[in-house]
């Protein structure tokens, strides 16, 4: 929009702390950003960068936990990565993964499972996979006063039952009934929702049919925002990546090279050099001169 000056009215100023609130005020303005983070460095690059969201991702399994898959973590692997991020203060909104099995075995189990997430790790909001089999569930969390993300597509937890990280949504059929789970959730009250590992049509056609935000991965540029791995768009691993994933830098060989030039240098004895190391106030070498002579 232009003022009658022909110049661009200015935005309105984004809130000092991201709320839910917001991110649903988001919805078809200007796209959301959410990364993952585990600890309180990678929080603290993650925030400064301007994120609107941070999510504790179970994906901590596999690039942190060294898993195979999501399917081992557990809620106290979860609270602690939670607090580590909680306590850098984050200016993002802090949304946590629901571990596997967190949730799976009633409404009592997943109110225990998010309050702790909420209460230990500090979490402001928590996400969990499926569609309509998860309404009871996502009803309990939201009467407990707990803000909840959805998760439709590709769902990791659901690995053994997809046979594999299968893009969703290529027949008719399961298109039909990723929309009717997308229904679904926003009926239920979920303030936003990650599309995964989708055809973008098909990630944009849920989209437009839903007034809540949905946040993709492999879904697309038709949602109203992205989500990526640190590890991933840092390129903190060496190999294949998926199709994705766009690597924003390649800090693996950075890490490399600086550790390989820190071990030829110790074992050629150029490190540490006296700029690196402290020295005796002259009064105590003196003294000790005196000794040892």
């Amino acid at each position: 929009m232009y003022g009658s000056q022909g110049e661009s009215t200015p935005k309105p100023a984004a809130p000092k702390k991201i709320t839910v609130p917001h991110v649903i005020s988001r919805k078809g303005q200007m796209p959301l950003v959410m990364v993952t983070a585990y600890d309180a460095s990678s929080a603290r690059i993650v925030d400064r960068a301007g994120v609107d969201m941070i999510l504790v991702g179970d994906s901590l399994g596999m690039v942190v936990l060294g898993y195979e898959d999501t399917l081992r973590v557990d809620l106290e692997d979860m609270i602690r990565h939670t607090a580590a991020v909680r306590r850098t203060k984050p200016r993002a909104l802090l949304v946590t993964d629901m571990p596997y099995m967190s949730y799976h075995t009633g409404s009592r189990d997943a109110v225990l499972a998010a309050g702790r997430l909420v209460r230990e790790g500090g979490a402001e909001a928590v996400k969990l996979e499926g569609g309509h089999k998860r309404l009871e569930v996502i009803e309990a969390l939201l009467n407990a006063e707990i803000p909840v993300m959805g998760h439709l597509g590709l769902t990791p937890q659901s690995l053994n039952a997809m046979g594999g990280y299968r893009v969703q949504g290529r027949v008719v059929a399961e298109i039909d009934r990723l929309i009717a789970d997308a229904r679904a959730l926003e009926n239920a009250g979920v303030f936003a929702m990650v599309l995964e590992g989708l055809p973008a049509d098909v990630a944009t056609m849920i989209s437009n049919k839903v007034s809540i935000p949905t946040i993709g991965i492999g879904a697309g540029v038709g949602c109203d925002g992205q989500v990526l791995v640190y590890h991933d768009l840092l390129g903190l691993f060496e190999g294949s990546v998926p199709k994705f994933v766009k690597q924003y830098a390649t800090l693996h060989e950075t890490a490399l090279d600086a550790i390989e030039s820190f071990s030829r240098e110790v074992r050629e004895r150029r490190f540490p050099t006296a700029r690196e190391s402290y020295r005796l106030p002259r009064s105590v070498g003196e003294a000790l001169g005196e000794r040892r002579g």
